[in-house]
């Protein structure tokens, strides 16, 4: 399990005054600058929405138009086991927030994360996914940094991710740690039940 790592928020901070720190880090991942009236801002996030769209992307909020059989394709695509779409559907029914990118081409998704929470302390990512073939663009931080926002505007600075060990760099640039401060998760396992 992985930890985004916020600094400590004052009831009357905005998501906008959250600093995001990563132990492993000095400084966050190097940003595109953009000068407006002489002033240097930097963008909010590496790719924007103009910049996906122009690509031929679609960026979806809620699930009203994701065809569940071909996300569950991408899941297993991505070596996700297959999953029954019924039990899809419940789980994000039950999901606070998710974001997925559409490829206008074939009307397919091409990247998914969902979260959940308690919708005041603590969230988590769920089910991050970029299909192979577009892997390496940018995507999945596109979705990432996104969903991270949306989940700080809420107030909430807890958040955690499970991933597996060969993606966590792909992570660590975006503000996540892994065991901060000597956390440690633990996941229930029947078979280690006696």
């Amino acid at each position: 399990m992985m930890l985004l790592r916020s600094a400590a928020v004052s009831s009357s901070a905005t998501a906008a005054n959250v600093r995001l720190t990563a132990a492993t880090h000095s400084s966050r991942t190097p940003r595109r600058t953009t000068t407006i009236n002489s002033l240097s801002v930097k963008a909010k996030y590496a790719i924007s929405n103009e910049d996906l769209e122009s690509r031929g992307f679609l960026l979806r909020r809620t699930a009203a138009d994701l065809d569940l059989d071909q996300l569950n394709a991408v899941f297993v695509r991505v070596g996700f086991p297959r999953r029954d779409p019924d039990r899809i559907k419940v789980a994000l029914d039950h999901t606070s927030s998710l974001l997925w990118v559409q490829d206008k081409r074939s009307g397919w998704p091409v990247a998914f994360a969902r979260a959940t929470g308690d919708g005041v302390f603590n969230a988590i990512i769920w089910d991050v996914v970029v299909d192979p073939s577009f892997q390496g663009i940018g995507l999945g931080k596109a979705v990432i940094e996104r969903l991270v926002d949306e989940i700080l505007e809420q107030g909430i600075v807890n958040i955690a991710l499970y991933s597996e060990p060969r993606v966590l760099g792909f992570y660590r640039p975006l503000g996540f740690v892994a065991d901060p401060d000597g956390i440690r998760g633990m996941v229930f396992s029947r078979r280690n039940k006696k």
